[in-house]
């Protein structure tokens, strides 16, 4: 793995500590790469949904104009 220092604000790291004293995660490291999954896999979705979407009115602009 690569490391990578980022900045974070002193709120958001008091809410990883707890995340991790409360057993979810075992470090901080393992709670920001999870957070950053979801994250990618949020945009991954999003950008597939609007593809999805895109085809769907380009099929029904083309059944209109064959309708005509």
């Amino acid at each position: 793995m690569n490391a990578v220092t980022a900045k974070l604000p002193h709120k958001m790291l008091i809410e990883i500590d707890r995340l991790i004293d409360a057993g979810w995660y075992a470090n901080r490291s393992e709670a920001i790469r999870d957070g950053l999954r979801e994250i990618i896999d949020k945009r991954k979705h999003l950008a597939m949904k609007n593809a999805v979407e895109e085809d769907i009115q380009w099929a029904r602009n083309e059944k209109k104009k064959s309708d005509h």
